[in-house]
């Protein structure tokens, strides 16, 4: 199988070009070799190696910069994926595409379902909710995941942000009233290859860890964890203080519920989905060796 991955430098893009490997011969060119933001040479490139599997982890993921940088927000998350279904589509291709909690209204406390309204409350989620969109409406033969709160041993993210700042501040104030599931980069690369594996039913599946946390909880987690690895920091989770959203205003608003229900993934994997905390656990262990 002839693999094409879009997107290898990012977090999730590193993982999968490793974990697909046995799955195929993979082609992931860098922003040099094809530039996505030009319709064209996403065209030639597509033609020129003739893919069965696109596996697309290129996004536009500045969530507040995407407010202002609309127009390139909306052809990475939007107008790339359209782009690369009507090309599966026509060439028999088989299409894996990556989506987000911020498709979601973001309101109540009961997990989000597949077919729950949707209901973005920024720009980025109305681009990741319209790049799903485009991918369903195409006819292609697709695997959406929807995931959350990404972040890996490399790359910026929460979990490597809260290492640093623990290291100088002695209390921080985070965020408690926004409610999800971290997911390390690793995870999403190892269910995808599962998934492709496993022939189950394309279609669209929540990806995420078991459980849920706020920011303040996730936080709190890594300063737990990170001193029982023997890390120095200035600051323990109990000067983790919690803090309302409305306390932290952003450009782009964020949803306070991003839980996701994961049966439907379960069921068709014969799978059950790991805890968020034993997964921050490995991940953190993996960057903490690794630095």
């Amino acid at each position: 199988m002839k693999i094409l991955l879009l997107g290898k430098t990012g977090q999730v893009g590193f993982e999968l070009h490793r974990t697909l490997a046995p799955l195929g011969s993979i082609t992931a060119p860098t922003r040099a070799e094809v530039d996505l933001m030009n319709p064209q040479a996403v065209a030639d490139y597509l033609e020129q190696h003739q893919p069965d599997l696109i596996v697309n982890a290129a996004a536009w993921t500045a969530v507040d910069a995407a407010e202002e940088h609309q127009e390139e927000a909306y052809r990475l998350n939007a107008g790339l994926p359209e782009q690369l279904a009507r090309f599966a589509l026509e060439q028999g291709a088989f299409l894996v595409h990556y989506s987000s909690d911020y498709v979601y209204p973001g309101n109540g406390t009961e997990p989000w379902q597949e077919t729950s309204e949707t209901g973005p409350l920024s720009v980025y989620g109305q681009t990741k909710l319209e790049g799903d969109q485009a991918i369903q409406r195409s006819g292609a033969e697709h695997f959406i995941f929807r995931t959350s709160w990404v972040y890996s041993a490399r790359g910026n993210n929460f979990m490597k942000t809260m290492l640093r700042l623990a290291k100088s501040k002695t209390e921080l104030n985070i965020v408690a009233d926004q409610v999800g599931a971290p997911t390390p980069a690793r995870l999403i690369a190892q269910i995808t290859a599962l998934a492709v594996h496993s022939n189950i039913p394309a279609g669209l599946y929540h990806l995420a860890p078991a459980g849920e946390t706020s920011w303040q909880g996730f936080a709190q987690e890594i300063f737990h964890l990170a001193k029982a690895h023997g890390e120095q920091l200035t600051m323990g989770p109990e000067n983790a203080h919690a803090i309302p959203t409305s306390d932290y205003p952003t450009p782009a608003k964020r949803p306070l519920n991003s839980r996701m229900e994961l049966s439907k993934l379960e069921t068709a994997l014969n799978i059950q989905m790991p805890d968020w905390q034993s997964q921050l656990q490995l991940t953190l262990g993996e960057y903490l060796e690794e630095a």
